[in-house]
C-alpha cells in the first residue's frame, strides 16, 4: 500500500457538507484507508472568473490502488456530489485532487503527479503542511512546511482562514 494526499475543494451549494461528505465517501472504499484529515479551510479562488471562496482540505490516506485508478475513484466520488466539468477555473460541487502518491513522479496526459501546482497554492499546502510537515515533495526535494514558508506572507491572512 502507498500513501497518497488528496486535496478536497469546493464552492457550490453546501460546500462544508459536501468536503466531508467526500471525506466519508473516501472511508467507505475498502481499497483507501484514510488516515489523516487536515481542518476545513475557507480559501480564496484562483483564476480569472469572479466566484464564491472554496472550503478546502487534505486528507492522507493510504492505497493498493495506481495512481490512474485511484484518480477514476476520485472522478466517481466527484461525480456522486453533482460534480460538472464545464468551465476551466469555475465553481464546482467538489474537486478531489490526487497531490501525491508516494515518492512517484507520474507524468501522463491525464494525470501528474506530484499535482503541479501544489507548491504554488496556499489552499494545497496549508492543509497539507498541518497533516503532513515532512513530508517531502519528490520533484523539488522540499517538505510541505518548506513550501509553505515560502509561499506566507501578508496576503495569507486574506486568502486562506482555518473553518472552526
Amino acid at each position: 500500500m502507498e500513501t497518497v494526499f488528496i486535496g478536497i475543494g469546493g464552492n457550490l451549494g453546501d460546500a462544508r457538507g459536501i468536503c466531508l461528505g467526500a471525506i466519508e465517501a473516501l472511508r467507505q472504499r475498502r481499497e483507501i484507508d484514510v488516515q489523516k484529515v487536515s481542518s476545513l479551510y475557507r480559501t480564496k479562488p484562483l483564476g480569472p472568473i469572479v466566484q464564491e471562496w472554496f472550503i478546502n482540505a487534505a486528507v492522507q490516506c493510504r492505497s493498493r490502488l495506481e495512481p490512474e485508478a485511484l484518480l477514476a475513484v476520485l472522478m466517481e466520488i466527484e461525480e456522486q456530489f453533482g460534480r460538472k466539468r464545464d468551465v476551466r477555473w469555475g465553481p464546482r460541487t467538489l474537486d478531489l485532487d490526487l497531490l501525491a502518491f508516494g515518492d512517484r513522479i507520474v507524468s501522463l496526459p491525464n494525470l501528474r503527479i506530484p499535482h503541479p501546482g501544489l507548491h504554488e497554492r496556499l489552499f494545497v499546502l496549508v492543509p497539507l503542511a498541518e497533516i503532513a510537515p515532512k513530508w517531502v515533495h519528490p520533484e523539488l526535494r522540499m517538505t510541505a512546511e518548506d513550501l509553505l514558508k515560502r509561499l506566507s506572507g501578508a496576503a495569507t491572512d486574506r486568502e486562506i482562514w482555518r473553518l472552526e
